[in-house]
């Protein structure tokens, strides 16, 4: 059979239609998947994100309770009693003196009369 030369007769138009219409069909279909993983990445990533964020808050909230509880169950601070120094305790009566004259309380000779008493 003759090669015919010069435009393609039905058949070959019909089979260069059907190469072009599968490969934009293939090409489309490509960029539509890779369009809907890469939908799904974004999704399944700020899915991730919230609940990391929810379970951050959860346990804030959960180590407040903690701390509450803690607080309320922790025994009151003691008031720190100072111990009451004998009444024998000539140099601490003798301390208390001079910071009363220094404090302009007592004069020189209150104060002289008073370390007398002590010292006896």
């Amino acid at each position: 059979m003759p090669r015919r030369r010069g435009r393609p007769g039905i058949a070959g138009t019909m089979a260069r239609t059907a190469v072009i219409a599968g490969t934009a069909t293939a090409v489309s279909g490509g960029m539509r998947n890779r369009s809907a993983n890469k939908q799904a990445a974004q999704q399944e990533q700020a899915d991730a994100n919230q609940a990391a964020y929810e379970s951050q808050a959860q346990l804030d909230e959960m180590q407040a309770q903690l701390n509450s509880v803690q607080a309320q169950q922790a025994p009151a601070p003691q008031p720190a009693v100072a111990a009451a120094p004998p009444a024998n305790d000539v140099m601490g009566q003798l301390q208390r003196l001079a910071d009363m004259k220094n404090a302009g309380l007592l004069t020189d000779a209150e104060f002289a009369s008073a370390k007398a008493k002590l010292l006896g």
